[in-house]
């Protein structure tokens, strides 16, 4: 069967959510596989973690690669990565073996990510067509956080958590096959080549940022932790050095200047630092406050992705008046509102009390990655789309990484004074990501220009047409 726009967005949606089942399937199941591979604290906090290494690391340069190699290239590696390093942590017999498969497994998704809304852009014009290609791919990113807690935790239930994993690797592979059959190539159409100074600077730089915020959940008064920011912070900026005197660079730092990819920036961010960092710290709360066990709290988070993927399918039927900005600022605001109501908890809430904030958040949280998977693409010079979508899901999972560790750092102040104590802790975590999700929606709705977007410009440094910020 010949190649088909349909068979490309059904192909894209796919990789994004099973990236995403990777990249949640230890959440409700941690328990299990710490005490399988025999893992202390330190070993557990790293196996959760690895993961957002790897794709914070490589998000950016794969979107590049791909925009420059082929997207249907970089895409089919990203799942065979991921089906190695899948089954890698399938059969892993120690902490360390499977950490390193989790690391492996966030580079396998960061191609998968950014590869896959670059075939979108690459496939749908600008316009309801791209809305609605946006609208799956949103849904495909709650479907994934949806189906990798239950699938781990269920196997785990009545057989282990190891099939979880080895099911991701066969799937990964079988779509793989799918992808090199109905999914057509594209590229730029000119290849600029790797900034591999750059690739090599932001790499080292989000390693070592992320690394740190690890080591620092496990006491931050270490050295290492003090060495791992500091080398963070002189590799960030040599990136940015390296970036502003480089002829082709990996990221164009004068994006930033444009209001559309610094609002689609700092609300990725926001999400990451927001609803995604409460969302995953809800787990341990419910568990040591109220003795709720992880396969329950794996359901309640439904409510929150299942709503999601509803809302984003319906996205595309948002009034045309209401753009991409305005979008991304009413939402988050609204993801806000969903997380106030789960800041106030008290000793005489159960988990049920949680349905009504997860289920607002969702709402919105739907909304939310419709948008960002459409203002990703539309942000960034014509035909850097998968570039787009690396820079993007760069800030959401660098926000995720930053949000859970406060959140963490912020709900454990208080778990020496018992329950109460961790309710405190809570709460005021929870008001913390309110006030991140708040504080990205007001930048989104201040860099909203009702104005018409002026006419595409050519960049002179790469010769290709610019569209400048657009709603």
């Amino acid at each position: 069967m010949r190649p088909t726009p349909r068979s490309t967005l059904t192909v894209a949606a796919l990789g994004t959510m099973l990236a995403l089942v990777s990249f949640s399937a230890p959440v409700a199941a941690i328990g299990p596989i710490s005490q399988a591979l025999g893992a202390d604290v330190a070993g557990r906090t790293w196996m959760v973690s690895a993961m957002s290494i790897g794709l914070g690391a490589t998000l950016l340069t794969a979107g590049t690669l791909a925009d420059d190699r082929g997207r249907r290239r970089v895409f089919v590696i990203g799942l065979v990565v991921l089906a190695l390093s899948s089954a890698a942590g399938a059969v892993a017999a120690s902490p360390l073996v499977f950490t390193l498969a989790r690391a492996a497994q966030g580079v396998g998704d960061a191609a998968v990510v950014a590869a896959s809304l670059g075939l979108i852009a690459a496939t749908f014009a600008p316009g309801p067509a791209r809305a609605r290609a946006s609208g799956v791919w949103g849904a495909s990113v709650g479907a994934g956080i949806m189906v990798g807690p239950l699938l781990t935790s269920e196997l785990d239930r009545y057989a282990s958590w190891r099939y979880a994993y080895a099911l991701i690797a066969v799937a990964a592979v079988a779509l793989a096959v799918v992808a090199r059959r109905r999914v057509p190539e594209s590229t730029r159409g000119t290849r600029r080549g790797l900034d591999l100074p750059g690739a090599v600077t932001f790499a080292g730089a989000v390693c070592a940022f992320l690394a740190g915020l690890v080591e620092g959940r496990l006491g931050w008064g270490r050295p290492v932790v003090l060495v791992l920011f500091v080398l963070a912070a002189v590799l960030f900026a040599a990136f940015v050095l390296v970036e502003l005197r480089s002829a082709r660079p990996m990221l164009d730092l004068r994006l930033f200047r444009e209001r559309g990819f610094v609002a689609a920036t700092v609300a990725g961010f926001a999400v990451g630092a927001g609803v995604i960092a409460l969302v995953q710290n809800l787990p341990v709360l419910l568990g040591q406050a109220f003795g709720v066990p992880a396969t329950t709290t794996a359901y309640l988070a439904v409510v929150w992705s299942a709503t999601s993927v509803v809302t984003a399918l319906a996205a595309r039927w948002l009034p045309a008046w209401l753009p991409g900005r305005a979008q991304l600022g009413l939402a988050l605001l609204g993801v806000a509102a969903g997380q106030l109501t789960m800041a106030f908890v008290g000793p005489s809430w159960t988990w049920l009390a949680f349905m009504p904030g997860m289920f607002i958040a969702g709402v919105f949280s739907g909304v939310l990655n419709a948008a960002l998977g459409r203002e990703a693409v539309s942000t960034v010079p014509e035909g850097e789309g998968a570039l787009g979508s690396g820079a993007n899901n760069t800030a959401r999972y660098l926000g995720s990484a930053v949000g859970v560790t406060v959140v963490a750092v912020i709900a454990a102040a208080g778990q020496d004074q018992g329950v109460q104590g961790l309710l405190d802790g809570w709460n005021h975590a929870a008001l913390v990501t309110v006030a991140v999700s708040v504080v990205g929606g007001l930048v989104a709705l201040l860099l909203h220009d009702p104005r018409r977007s002026a006419p595409a410009h050519s960049d002179e440094r790469t010769g290709m047409r610019v569209a400048s910020a657009r709603d």
